[in-house]
């Protein structure tokens, strides 16, 4: 029996991997350098400063004079709607429904990115003899919602332009 040396084997599995076309995401190109995001410490805000600041080359500052450019929040907004019942008018069915509402400025008030909405939505079954399972799911799937959407906000944000300038 012949022994695979693993340089050899890496060599075959990178290029595999080439012949498919796979390549690394790298790193987003925001058109800014610094960025501050107030009251960015709990849901999606603190998910997008993360991603940003290890995702991008641009910084996450805290002072909004040291920024380019400013992140802001409008909405974040879970909600829950019975999409269908069962025998008895018992919920069989809810839709799930996360909102963002966010734009991004720059110092003096121009717009990168004007006000924005995205709303995703998971449908999930129900069934009262599996009540925390089910709870369990529904947390799984908003967090499910949460990082679809940081993905959805980065590359909305990596594909705005720098406000035009004020004409005199």
């Amino acid at each position: 029996m012949r022994i695979v040396k693993p340089g050899l084997l890496a060599l075959a599995f990178a290029l595999l991997l080439a012949a498919c076309g796979f390549q690394m995401r790298g790193t987003a190109k925001l058109p800014f350098d610094t960025i501050y995001m107030p009251n960015a410490t709990g849901g999606i805000a603190l998910n997008l400063r993360r991603n940003i600041q290890t995702g991008t080359n641009t910084k996450v500052v805290d002072d909004p004079k040291k920024a380019e450019a400013k992140l802001e929040f409008s909405q974040e907004t879970r909600q829950k709607v019975i999409l269908s019942l069962g025998t008895g008018g018992k919920v069989s069915e809810y839709r799930l429904l996360y909102r963002v509402g966010f734009r991004v400025t720059d110092v003096k008030g121009g717009e990168f990115l004007p006000l924005n909405v995205v709303q995703l939505q998971r449908d999930i079954t129900f069934n009262d003899t599996d009540v925390l399972s089910k709870e369990a799911e529904e947390e799984l799937l908003y967090r499910d919602m949460q990082s679809d959407m940081v993905q959805q906000i980065m590359r909305r944000i990596a594909a705005s332009k720098p406000p035009k300038p004020a004409v005199q």
